[in-house]
């Protein structure tokens, strides 16, 4: 009996790879170990990605695609992106090449089971936990609202983080166990007023997409929140406020600026000046944190100054070669040792470069940039109170209270508390330099004096429920 073939292509399918993956990124000879999570929804692929090392969990992922063998997925961070492209080898492991902001390596990822269920551990706390979402347009936002026991209506207190995307309790993977917006929560809550915290879009468990978000759309996630708790019962309408933590006192400004109801707002080291000038100034405390002396901030502040000349002016081409040089000379003056770990000098700077410029064309940076909160403090007449820190480098004490004041007299504002603590840093944890690098020594909680600080403050300027 005679046979025929046709050219039917029979080749299998190719191979699902929703589930769970653990691994690690290999960068200059260091591991850090990496759980990714792939899932379909609506017959696309989503996931998300922990970095255990640094108490991140649950962070989105973007732009994930796959194509057999080829996979590639990104991870958000501020205005940077950690890209992943890798291949599924027939092994089951899925490895390839890392990049963020110019600094290059390896990933590899394998299958791992799934951890066993564990019983949530419910705080035994005097008052009541309940996560909620809420919606800002097609946006599902989703957080924690502690509840005092009793009936209510009482006061309350939305928390808006800063720069960054970070979960509801503002935790940092550079400072592992910080978790001010829990300890805020808890310390108000237990004095009688209510506070929702939340995850912000793309993170956790809130959705969104906020690659292209600037501090506006921010600002409207929060007032979304805002609206939310004005609908709850338990909750006094007319006694909601907000405190914004860094990039989160210029989002909350730009609420209290056209929205009468909010009652009163709490500055935690936001900036009253444009990003120009901010950004000038934490260069130059930068500098001077990591123990430089006043010359060499000087001169890192006149080149930040140059660079953001050319950024204002948007001559990409000249902020590019200036950079380039930057990075090159930078570059030279490194030991042997160093340099050689960085692989071809060339490309390093080239990537180094193309990331920086991509932060600095970005949405969010531009907005940043040219937006001057001091003019929506200039429109704010509700109860405020800014507390800043004295070694902190990122949002200078000195620049941002004579800001502040000058702009909250201009609007009339006959009530306001300006205080700095004078050993805080920019988490307002107790420092001695104030430098990002010192921030993982120190205790990873808010100093006392911060908490209460602003519960004394609060505490005056709302009636409890009797």
């Amino acid at each position: 009996m005679a046979t025929t073939s046709t050219n039917v292509d029979t080749a299998p399918p190719a191979p699902d790879i929703t589930g769970r993956w653990e691994g690690a990124i290999t960068v200059q000879g260091t591991d850090l170990n990496i759980v990714v999570n792939f899932s379909e929804e609506d017959g696309q692929l989503v996931g998300t990605i922990d970095v255990p090392q640094q108490g991140a969990t649950g962070i989105q992922l973007h732009d994930i695609s796959y194509q057999y063998p080829n996979v590639h997925f990104e991870m958000l961070s501020g205005s940077s992106k950690a890209t992943h492209d890798g291949q599924l080898a027939a092994d089951g492991t899925i490895s390839g090449d890392f990049s963020q902001s110019g600094i290059t390596g390896k990933f590899a990822i394998h299958r791992a089971e799934a951890p066993p269920p564990t019983v949530e551990v419910v705080e035994d706390v005097p008052y009541n936990q309940e996560k909620v979402t809420f919606n800002n347009g097609d946006i599902t936002l989703a957080g924690t609202l502690t509840l005092p026991e009793g009936d209510g209506p009482f006061p309350a207190l939305i928390l808006i983080s800063g720069s960054g995307q970070q979960n509801r309790d503002e935790e940092l993977s550079i400072v592992p166990g910080y978790k001010p917006f829990r300890e805020i929560a808890d310390t108000l809550t237990r004095q009688g007023i209510a506070v929702l915290r939340y995850d912000d879009r793309g993170i956790g468990e809130s959705g969104g997409d906020p690659s292209q978000a600037t501090s506006a759309d921010f600002a409207d996630d929060a007032e979304a929140a805002f609206t939310y708790l004005q609908g709850r019962p338990e909750i006094d309408g007319k006694q909601i406020g907000m405190l914004g933590h860094s990039e989160g006192g210029i989002i909350e400004a730009i609420i209290g600026a056209r929205n009468p109801n909010v009652a009163f707002l709490i500055s935690m080291a936001g900036t009253a000046v444009n990003g120009y000038d901010t950004v000038i100034k934490q260069v130059e405390r930068l500098t001077l944190a990591s123990g430089l002396g006043a010359d060499a901030a000087t001169a890192a502040a006149d080149q930040q100054r140059s660079l953001m000349d050319l950024v204002v002016a948007q001559d990409w081409d000249g902020l590019e070669a200036a950079m380039t040089e930057m990075a090159s000379a930078q570059i030279a003056a490194l030991p042997d040792d160093q340099k050689a770990a960085l692989g071809d000098v060339d490309t390093y700077v080239q990537q180094t470069v193309a990331a920086q410029l991509a932060g600095m064309q970005s949405p969010w940076y531009q907005f940043f940039l040219n937006h001057d909160p001091g003019e929506d403090w200039a429109k704010i007449t509700v109860p405020v109170l800014g507390l800043y820190g004295g070694n902190d480098a990122q949002v200078d004490a000195e620049q941002n209270t004579t800001a502040l004041q000058a702009a909250l007299e201009k609007a009339g504002n006959q009530d306001f508390t300006i205080t700095v603590i004078p050993t805080a840093n920019h988490l307002f944890q107790d420092a001695t330099t104030g430098s990002v690098q010192e921030y993982a020594q120190l205790e990873p909680h808010l100093m006392p004096e911060f908490l209460r600080t602003v519960s004394d403050w609060l505490l005056a300027h709302v009636q409890l429920p009797q």
